[in-house]
């Protein structure tokens, strides 16, 4: 991975996540905290798996445990509060992203899973793995909107090129 496309990838992620948690506070009443047929309860509660995901490949990058037992926690916090900690660490991966050279992108991390096992990776190979896992469960919260009925946003990448066109040299 080279700097420009993992400044994008940052940028992109963060877009995404504004897309997304912008749609669910959108939704009638509800609708964000009730039961879905899911692994995690609801809407709100499959987006904070992914703010602690991001927050665990956080502490890997900085070398510090992370205080997590688990991929998620027992409950979430409210939609707004989860929403303002987002910004927050989607901003911290752009910062660091955009600070990184090619040569830092390539120096490996290594870290314990937290279900347990040894890991290893490098610091572009951690971003890949943070904007694909949150794509995907970013689906999960899109399919739950069609139960709503409601439409999800559109958050491929292609249309964050079109829409946002970001400014990456």
């Amino acid at each position: 991975m080279n700097r420009r496309d993992a400044r994008m990838l940052a940028r992109y992620n963060a877009w995404a996540n504004k897309l997304i948690f912008e749609a669910v506070a959108g939704l009638p009443e509800g609708e964000a905290v009730k039961p879905r047929q899911s692994l995690f309860k609801n809407m709100v509660h499959m987006l904070n798996h992914n703010y602690v995901i991001d927050r665990i490949f956080q502490a890997h990058f900085e070398g510090r445990e992370h205080g997590y037992a688990a991929r998620n926690t027992p409950d979430h916090p409210p939609l707004g509060e989860l929403w303002r900690a987002q910004q927050e660490i989607d901003a911290w991966y752009i910062e660091k992203y955009d600070a990184m050279r090619d040569a830092e992108l390539k120096g490996v991390v290594r870290f314990s899973f937290v279900g347990g096992g040894e890991g290893a990776m490098t610091r572009g190979e951690m971003l890949l793995h943070v904007v694909n896992h949150t794509s995907y469960h970013r689906g999960f919260v899109a399919e739950m909107f069609y139960q709503v009925p409601a439409r999800p946003p559109t958050t491929d990448l292609p249309v964050f090129l079109r829409d946002a066109s970001p400014q990456l040299e």
